[in-house]
């Protein structure tokens, strides 16, 4: 018997076995490179086992590594496992050389595989459906516009024709050969792309006033000029129409109006037409042109003070501070007849309480109350606050105020006001403080 150069250990031979045989069932190649053999001394330990019986006959089709299969041949692998239990499963992939695990990894990414080539196509469909939608409405809108310019083309167009043909005044008659040519000009803007209502406006004439006009291929003239025109029964005659004038021009009634003359005529019961139809027959005789008496002028009422403490007149005046903007108010009251300051004080503010705090202060120190003074003043806020006139009449003072849009009638305070500021000592600059 002739030994080979190079025998293989027996040890060695036992482990390759063992792996040949199941529950390792490695593929020949796998186990050549593991035992650093040639892949035909695993195969012709392969074909001892065979024939002893310990092997099937079938080959394998590939070696355990994942690598060495193709999409293909997985993605079929996949395929034939989907309907196998777990225990066919494992059967399965002892044959053909493969894990159980590699088969379910192998069918998660076929599985994400047809999930992602789903999700790229609900995309595309999407995009796709978007995209005809905004190519639907940029159809739409171009098509609008296409239709809003022929409009404006045709409305323009028209109103020259219109205008040149007819001027559209209110109340008039449209004899029929205007109304024919005016049918014509709306029937060419309609065929031009011109709505009827914009049309309408276009030329004012109502949609209703067009459909009055055409009875189907007829255009119907006016036949407002062939109405009779009908009397009423209530009209008046001219015996009483001159009746009425006969009666406004008497001597009773000559300077006395319709709605004066008709109530006395009913006091004595006589009717004759009402107010109403009195005015509408002087006007048509050109007799209702107005009348007025020549105004009497009438003089003023005056303030006199004949003595001291019976007419007072009292103003604010701005007084100018350091601060640009700022301003202090001097309250004064003044006694016209015998030209006294009967009170006068400075306050930071223009209000009716201050009037009212010096009034009291100025009716006490001269003990004048209850003795109908008379308190002169403009029309500012201060003089009409509410504050100010119940003051005044719990003192018994009598309110005056001067003309509207008359600047004269306080001259007094107004005077005193002048002769203060052009002191010779005033300041420039205004004051600092009350107290300056």
């Amino acid at each position: 018997m002739t030994v080979p150069a190079h025998a293989v250990p027996i040890d060695v031979k036992e482990q390759g076995v063992i792996w040949l045989l199941p529950p390792y069932s490695w593929s020949i190649r796998h186990i050549a490179r593991k035992l650093d053999l040639s892949p035909s001394v695993i195969a012709r330990w392969r074909l001892e086992l065979v024939q002893k019986g310990l092997l099937p006959e079938n080959e394998k089709i590939s070696s355990v590594n994942g690598d060495e299969w193709t999409p293909e041949r997985r993605f079929s692998v996949v395929l034939e496992t989907a309907t196998l239990s777990e225990m066919e499963l494992a059967d399965y992939c002892r044959r053909m050389g493969l894990f159980v695990e590699q088969v379910k990894e192998w069918r998660v990414i076929s599985i994400k595989a047809h999930e992602m080539k789903m999700t790229e196509n609900r995309r595309a469909d999407r995009e796709l459906r978007e995209a005809k939608s905004r190519l639907r409405d940029l159809e739409k809108e171009l098509q609008r516009k296409d239709k809003a310019l022929a409009e404006a083309a045709a409305l323009l167009m028209l109103r020259e024709k219109f205008n040149a043909l007819w001027d559209n005044s209110g109340g008039r008659l449209t004899p029929l050969p205007v109304r024919q040519k005016i049918i014509s000009l709306v029937s060419e803007a309609i065929r031009n792309g011109a709505r009827k209502t914009r049309v309408c406006q276009c030329i004012g004439v109502s949609i209703r006033t067009l459909q009055r006009w055409v009875d189907g291929e007829v255009i119907n003239a006016d036949q407002r000029p062939n109405a009779a025109n009908r009397i009423p029964r209530n009209k008046l005659s001219e015996a009483e129409r001159q009746q009425i004038l006969e009666l406004c021009n008497s001597p009773e009634f000559a300077s006395l109006p319709p709605n004066v003359i008709v109530p006395t005529l009913a006091d004595k019961g006589i009717y004759i037409a009402s107010e109403s139809t009195f005015y509408r027959i002087l006007k048509s005789t050109n007799q209702l042109t107005r009348r007025t008496r020549e105004g009497q002028y009438r003089r003023p009422d005056a303030l006199k003070a004949t003595a001291p403490n019976r007419v007072w007149s009292w103003d604010i005046s701005y007084i100018p501070s350091w601060i640009k903007g700022q301003h202090f108010y001097l309250y004064m009251i003044v006694d016209i007849y015998s030209r006294k300051i009967i009170a006068a004080e400075i306050f930071t503010s223009e209000s009716g309480e201050n009037a009212a705090e010096l009034l009291q202060r100025a009716v006490w120190n001269e003990k004048c109350s209850s003795r109908n003074i008379v308190l002169h003043s403009d029309n500012g806020g201060p003089m009409r606050s509410y504050t100010l006139l119940a003051k005044m009449y719990a003192l018994g003072v009598l309110s005056s105020y001067s003309r509207p849009r008359v600047s004269n009638d306080n001259p007094y305070s107004e005077s005193l006001f002048r002769t203060l500021k052009y002191c010779p000592w005033w300041p420039e600059n205004g004051f600092r403080t009350i107290d300056d």
